[in-house]
């Protein structure tokens, strides 16, 4: 909007010095007097040029940055489903693993919350039970998964995910 009401004013500047110089000519204004007005006629067409040129490039990056930020919603739109859909089948393994390793619904429960990295503490209070009791599933389930303890245990279902970098 400022681009517009810039090129308007020099406009406006540029054709009443370009009425002004015809009338000086008609009037026998002296040379120097009417070259330097039509300087001023010729640098605010020169201005107006540039400022409609500038202002058109502006607008086709404006354009093209909006594809590329549209473009870029739409991938991170796809890597986000992307996502969800690899922690679904991710949920799903754990939950297979839990039934082959037949946890019971509190003990699968006590696992899923173990493995989000919650404390025995933690678990009490979002399952409304004794710490103790927390304490004995986790124990249990280190039992029948074969670990032995909490970081093992999370490692059980993380260390297929961990590749190994390639030495350059």
């Amino acid at each position: 909007m400022k681009d517009r009401l810039i090129i308007a004013t020099l406009a406006i500047i540029m054709s009443l010095n370009f009425i002004d110089v015809i009338t000086d000519i008609g009037l026998g204004v002296p040379t120097w007097h009417i070259v330097e007005e039509g300087v001023i006629v010729l640098l605010s067409a020169i201005a107006v040029v540039y400022l409609v040129v500038e202002m058109m490039s502006r607008t086709r990056e404006l354009a093209a940055l909006s594809t590329t930020l549209a473009n870029a919603d739409q991938h991170l739109a796809n890597i986000t489903m992307e996502m969800k859909r690899a922690r679904r089948q991710y949920s799903e393994v754990i939950h297979q693993q839990f039934d082959e390793w037949r946890l019971t619904t509190g003990e699968q429960q006590v696992g899923l919350l173990l493995l989000k990295g919650l404390s025995f503490k933690e678990i009490a209070a979002v399952r409304s039970t004794q710490e103790k009791t927390v304490r004995q599933q986790a124990s249990t389930i280190y039992g029948k998964s074969g670990v032995e303890g909490r970081h093992a245990f999370s490692a059980w279902f993380l260390e297929d995910f961990m590749v190994a970098k390639k030495p350059a």
